[in-house]
């Protein structure tokens, strides 16, 4: 058996701006949209030192409704990371232009699940230097927090509710 690639896996993170009224608006009823806000923002800052930490390859945010937040600026400032806005479509539009813009395998992870790890990452990514085509890692409601693929593959993000 050969041994393990060491290839680089980029990783895409999803990301809203932490823009009080837009951002995490379902718990805008039950903690206010300043406070929802400064949650987004807490996310975004973790899960982007996730990324980082997990060491698999570059990262990109990609930020909604563009790439010129404050918040965003700051993280580009003093994080490797790269900034893109977010294409207009629903999310399976977004989560493929994120897939199209690598070359190679990538994961794609939102802002919303704190308990993900590097180690999680890391783990996915070898999954594809391995050959996988695809991985996910599911998420408590049915749905998944990250997906990771080896090449784009339009239909996987096709019809996402």
């Amino acid at each position: 058996m050969p041994p393990p690639s060491n290839n680089p896996v980029s990783i895409a993170i999803l990301a809203k701006a932490p823009i009080p009224g837009l951002a995490k608006t379902r718990l805008i009823p039950t903690i206010g949209a300043p406070a929802a806000a400064v949650l987004q923002e807490r996310l975004t800052e973790r899960a982007v030192a996730t990324a980082l930490a997990a060491s698999v390859g570059p990262v990109t945010l990609w930020c909604a409704p563009d790439s010129t937040h404050t918040t965003f600026l700051k993280l580009v400032a003093r994080s490797r990371i790269t900034l893109k806005p977010q294409p207009e479509g629903d999310l399976g539009t977004r989560m493929l232009a994120a897939t199209a813009a690598n070359t190679g395998p990538v994961l794609v992870m939102g802002t919303d699940c704190p308990a993900l790890t590097d180690v999680h990452l890391r783990s996915a990514a070898n999954a594809l230097r391995d050959g996988t085509d695809v991985v996910l890692i599911p998420a408590e409601d049915g749905g998944y927090v990250l997906i990771g693929t080896r090449s784009t593959q339009p239909a996987l993000f096709a019809d996402i509710a």
